[in-house]
């Protein structure tokens, strides 16, 4: 698309939390603020053209009946149809390389030739994968949902489902499965009695969920027994044969057999790999990187220092804190205001006229929600134990829908805060 030789580009790469967050407060909020603001766009590049709750995808997968559809995935460009026409445009594709020299980045669009964009300022806002084809937005809206579908194919006839990772993914899985193929144990039963599906789950951690204290981490142990789960712990997976069972959409419906360690064989009708995240860098420079893959951003001001100027990154894919929903919506304020201001700087705004750097500071305290099936569930908030009604009140309900629609449509960001 060609441009105009003085556009100045925001281009955020990353249709979902962040991204969207990011576009909407700067649109809302320093837009109006910058002259000449009619030379701004922001443009947002995303491998999907529809954002989903990702937190949801434990139940989503199942059924299309358990979750409103309509809530679960939301078309990125609709959102931002409010604002004034050229202020935004939406690129579906994908990033393929950044030059943070030159300050161009280039995408593949779903359809079309690469385009390499131009920018005054970039947003890397591009999250992580999953080993899972089942559990977050690898590729787009549609290869998510054929995802899930293949994966129902199996569903009905699985007697054995085997899970690794005991993380929050890993156990809400288990407990929505075990709650939708096997019920739920009585009130006086510590466990389920013949279940009609094995489910186990395996983690190398001596608990499941090791961000939460031992007593919480136990109370969800038990709950998954209730519904015919089982947890193996202090083992790792070692291989699963078919290789790409679990983790290769053709075969994510697949028998497999799961080698453990120490020899131990999982025979499984499904697998399902629920552990860990990889950013989603690899159209990034290695020497803006840490070991781990992710951006270096500054833990305060979210800057990529290393990039040069007005570059920044945001959600999963940076390194300011741990990767965890509940930090974003606390981060985007911080980086709304530190883009704004360095904006206005290079338009050329005295320093003393804008005032300083925002700054980040994460919330380390015990936090985190985890339901087990349709009704429990155990977590902690800002290092308070929460009882299961809770859990259940806030993110069991629905994963969080409740709570995304104003983030979608950037209600959440109406006041500059």
């Amino acid at each position: 698309m060609a441009q105009s030789p003085s556009q100045k580009n925001i281009v955020v790469l990353g249709g979902s939390y962040g991204g969207v967050s990011t576009a909407h407060y700067l649109l809302k909020h320093a837009f109006p603020q910058l002259p000449d603001k009619e030379s701004y766009q922001v443009i947002v590049v995303s491998a999907s053209s529809e954002a989903i709750c990702r937190p949801a995808c434990p139940r989503a997968l199942i059924s299309d009946d358990l979750l409103d559809q309509k809530k679960l995935f939301v078309n990125v460009a609709k959102q931002f149809e409010q604002y004034p026409k050229g202020s935004f445009r939406f690129v579906h594709g994908t990033a393929t390389k950044l030059d943070h020299t030159e300050r161009v980045v280039s995408v593949q669009p779903k359809k079309g030739t690469v385009e390499e964009i131009p920018f005054c300022a970039l947003v890397i806002a591009t999250g992580a994968s999953t080993p899972s084809p089942l559990l977050s937005l690898n590729g787009d809206e549609e290869f998510l949902r054929s995802s899930w579908a293949e994966f129902r194919t199996s569903l009905p006839i699985a007697k054995s489902i085997v899970i690794a990772g005991g993380g929050p993914a890993g156990v809400e899985t288990a407990g929505e499965l075990g709650e939708y193929l096997n019920g739920r144990a009585g009130w006086f039963s510590s466990k389920l009695a013949n279940p009609k599906v094995s489910i186990t789950v395996v983690t190398s951690d001596s608990k499941i969920l090791p961000a939460l204290r031992p007593a919480i981490a136990k109370k969800a142990e038990n709950l998954l027994a209730k519904v015919g789960v089982t947890v193996i712990k202090n083992s790792r997976v070692k291989s699963v044969t078919p290789e790409g069972a679990g983790t290769d959409r053709a075969l994510v419906a697949s028998k497999a057999t799961v080698t453990l360690e120490d020899g131990t064989t999982l025979e499984a009708d499904l697998y399902v790999a629920a552990f860990g995240t990889r950013p989603n860098t690899g159209f990034i420079d290695r020497s803006l990187l840490i070991a781990d893959g992710r951006v270096e951003t500054n833990a305060s001001t979210l800057r990529v220092d290393k990039a040069g100027p007005r570059i920044y990154a945001i959600g999963d894919v940076g390194s300011y804190a741990r990767p965890a929903v509940h930090l974003i919506p606390e981060a985007i304020p911080v980086l709304g205001a530190n883009i704004k201001r360095d904006l206005l700087l290079a338009a050329g705004k005295e320093e003393s006229a804008i005032g300083e750097d925002r700054k980040f500071e994460e919330d380390k305290r015990e936090t985190q929600m985890v339901p087990i099936g349709k009704s429990k569930g155990v977590g902690a908030a800002m290092g308070y134990a929460l009882p299961s009604f809770l859990v259940w009140a806030i993110k069991g309900r629905d994963y969080w829908l409740w709570t995304t629609g104003n983030l979608w449509s950037g209600k959440q960001w109406a006041k500059e805060s």
